[in-house]
């Protein structure tokens, strides 16, 4: 076995490796390593060193290969472990790192850098018992560092113990010698989380009582009100939370967390009674005097209100609206619109104001000696009316207003963009383009009729004419097509995924997919630097709320349709695996032969795109080829041996993050009743049932696992048989399938 000791010439050589590794010098320490294995060729450290280094200037397999090297020459040495570790962090292979960081603690176990690299990639994976374990050992470590204090309150309040956590804070505060006379953000921080704690602990009376005691070791006021009003409302003392959210009211009457917080604290939201809504409308009243430019303290009587009085207040709302020019005037009111009684009602109020308007340049009820109103005033009237026929379904008569709007001023471009989304609704998917183009055309310095623009080229399937229009903002050059998927730009990478999902280019499709899963890996990944920055500046609360919406990430909207989408066309080509793609129907083939034909087919779909890659790599100025996309028309993610277990990849967060959404369980069905996964396509028919039972595709998915339980060749255990035919019994009420 070598000897790990070095003399004191290399030794010196080996501290200043570990110093250039420190300062991101990575040839000068590779160099270094290279001097003391000329020496010491089996030195273990220093060949982990080296390995090191080599992966930090993109030759990581080489790097892997010395790691290894040097673990074989000295496998008790912490330092080979520890490099180990690192090299798996940075391939983000956070399992493996976890395994070389606990390695390397067994052979030294107080060494403070380890064990805190070791609670990030614990905190990373949610081993939050492991992170509380870990956090002690720091803290035993080093008694007076505040950043170890913190974090392990954290881990017991992640764990939901909070008197634990409590008592650590406590315990960190009563611990400090000197007392700042004047408050600190880290300070004031620290107190809003533990009141933070106090709260999801459910001793409101405590919180209460906490807030009280810092409020004047508390810089962010703003943050110590919004507590203090909310734990008031939860603990049940309205009168006083009402106090508190007026104050708030005053601070930001454009709230609507805040004007909700206090109508809540009236006893006013909900189902009311006459007595109670005319309390609201009073409370409203008052609030709309005290506040005459706030937007919510007008629209939120709006959607309380019926019958003449809602038309009186509707009137009052609308009219300096349309007068001002306020575009978003109709979206404000879409939700109110959909009550079909109070859309008639604002239907003809706006249709009286557009014949007003044209005789006499006046809204109805004006006399004849007041101001007439501004020309633009009839063009918003039918900007609004031709927004409501669209909403109401009525593509004709939008049409007709929205033309009248474009010939009274030709060149708004909401409009045009109005206009583009009547035709879209209506079918006109080209035309809608074409429309939203010439809208574009108006203002080409105008990003967001751009983005627009691209899209509703990618839904009318124009994708070359579509990559042209977001070149114009989204890069500088038109040789360069990674500027969009650097900058994470889902909705272009999900819109380009279902279009060619409708053209059907799976391979496409798929690859459009596979960026967007991409983009949310990443995204989870970027919190991994937060762990330590959150708790060196002490952003707690902020850092609690980053884990938790870490946790949901999965559930977001783009996330979701692009796993939706990935799902159905792995589908697809289970079912027909062979008709995919433009390959050719091999079922008239012998067994031998067609396997023969499928091989040759793989082979040649991964030369073409090998060459389309190498292609598409413009060379760099020293001539040689850039990396780029070594598989530009997703075929690889086509040649995948299980289409379903690919399916199911995708289909997982999506039945564990979205178990509200229909799609979800209805996918859940369709995937395993083809995988023959009986017990979960039944949990997720029994779980669709409950969400929406007349939802058309679970009809269709409801029959086909019918049939499959129901086939008499198929066999099952006899409890998992008997549980199923329980339970379709119940779903279908004694039914079949036919």
């Amino acid at each position: 076995k070598p000897s790990r000791e070095l003399p004191s010439k290399e030794s010196a050589m080996f501290k200043a490796i570990l110093r250039f590794y420190e300062h991101k010098q990575y040839k000068k320490g590779l160099k270094q390593a290279e001097q003391i294995l000329k020496k010491f060729p089996e030195h273990g450290e220093t060949l982990a060193m080296k390995g090191l280094f080599l992966s930090y200037l993109d030759r990581k397999e080489e790097g892997y290969d010395f790691v290894k090297k040097g673990l074989r020459y000295d496998l008790t040495s912490h330092t080979c472990w520890h490099v180990y570790g690192l090299m798996y962090r940075a391939d983000k292979n956070y399992e493996e790192a976890i395994k070389c960081y606990v390695n390397a603690l067994k052979f030294d176990k107080e060494n403070i850098q380890i064990i805190r690299d070791l609670s990030l990639l614990q905190i990373q994976m949610r081993n939050y018992e492991g992170f509380n374990e870990t956090r002690h050992q720091l803290l035993s470590l080093r008694p007076t560092n505040r950043m170890y204090w913190a974090g392990l309150a954290i881990s017991y309040h992640l764990l939901k113990k909070y008197d634990t956590a409590l008592s650590v804070l406590s315990a960190f505060e009563n611990s400090l010698k000197e007392q700042p006379d004047v408050a600190d953000f880290e300070q004031s921080e620290t107190f809003l989380y533990e009141n933070m704690i106090i709260e999801e602990s459910g001793e409101l009376d405590k919180a209460l009582d906490h807030l009280a005691e810092i409020r004047t070791k508390v810089i962010d006021h703003l943050s110590w009100k919004e507590a203090k009003a909310r734990i008031l409302l939860k603990a049940g003392k309205n009168a006083e939370a009402e106090v508190e959210y007026r104050q708030l009211l005053d601070l930001n009457p454009d709230s609507k967390q805040y004007l909700e917080g206090l109508v809540q604290a009236r006893g006013l939201a909900g189902d009311l009674d006459n007595a109670k809504r005319e309390m609201f409308f009073r409370l409203l009243g008052e609030l709309g005097k005290k506040y005459p430019r706030s937007h919510i303290v007008q629209q939120i009587p709006l959607k309380h209100a019926t019958g003449d009085q809602f038309r009186s207040m509707v009137d009052e709302y609308l009219k300096p609206r349309l007068r001002k020019g306020v575009p978003s005037l109709f979206v404000s009111l879409k939700d109110i619109l959909s009550d079909q009684k109070k859309s008639q009602i604002v239907e003809q109020l706006v249709l009286d104001y557009e014949t007003a308007l044209k005789q006499n340049s006046r809204f109805p009820g004006a006399s004849v000696d007041e101001d007439a109103e501004p020309p633009t005033a009839i063009l918003w009237v039918l900007y609004f009316l031709a927004q409501h026929y669209d909403l109401k379904g009525d593509s004709k008569k939008a049409v007709r207003y929205i033309d009248e709007a474009v010939a009274h001023t030709p060149t708004i471009v909401e409009l045009y963009m109005t206009k583009a989304r009547i035709l879209k609704h209506g079918g006109d998917l080209d035309g809608a383009a074409k429309v939203m183009n010439e809208g574009r055309e108006i203002d080409l310095q105008d990003r967001y009729i751009n983005s627009k623009c691209t899209k509703y080229m990618l839904r009318n399937d124009k994708t070359t004419e579509a990559e042209d229009t977001i070149a114009l903002f989204a890069r500088s050059e038109p040789t360069d097509p990674l500027n969009v998927i650097e900058m994470q730009c889902m909705w272009y990478t999900l819109e380009c995924g279902k279009s060619f999902m409708r053209q059907g280019n799976f391979g496409k499709a798929l690859k459009e997919f596979a960026l967007i899963e991409k983009h949310f890996t990443d995204i989870y990944d970027d919190q991994f630097d937060f762990h330590s920055y959150s708790l060196r500046k002490m952003t707690l609360r902020a850092y609690i709320d980053l884990l938790r919406v870490e946790d949901r990430l999965r559930d977001h909207p783009f996330y979701v349709e692009a796993a939706i989408n990935a799902v159905k066309i792995y589908i697809q080509l289970a079912d027909k695996p062979k008709t995919q793609e433009g390959k050719e129907d091999l079922a008239s083939l012998s067994e031998a032969d067609r396997k023969k034909a499928e091989r040759k087919a793989r082979k040649a779909a991964l030369k073409n795109a090998t060459t389309a890659a190498d292609k598409s790599q413009p060379p760099d100025q020293a001539g040689n080829k850039k990396k780029g996309d070594d598989d530009p028309d997703g075929t690889k993610l086509l040649n995948v041996d299980d289409y379903l277990a690919e399916a199911m990849k995708w289909l997982q967060p999506l039945l564990e993050l979205s178990p509200r959404k229909i799609e979800s369980h209805v996918l859940g069905v369709a995937v395993n009743v083809r995988r023959k996964k009986f017990l979960l396509a039944l949990r997720s028919l029994k779980a669709a049932y409950e969400i929406y039972p007349n939802h058309p595709e679970l009809f269709r998915e409801a029959i086909r696992f019918h049939q499959a339980v129901a086939d008499p060749t198929l066999k099952l255990d006899p409890r998992v048989k008997l549980l199923i035919d329980e339970e379709v019994q119940a779903l279908f009420k004694g039914k079949d399938a036919k």
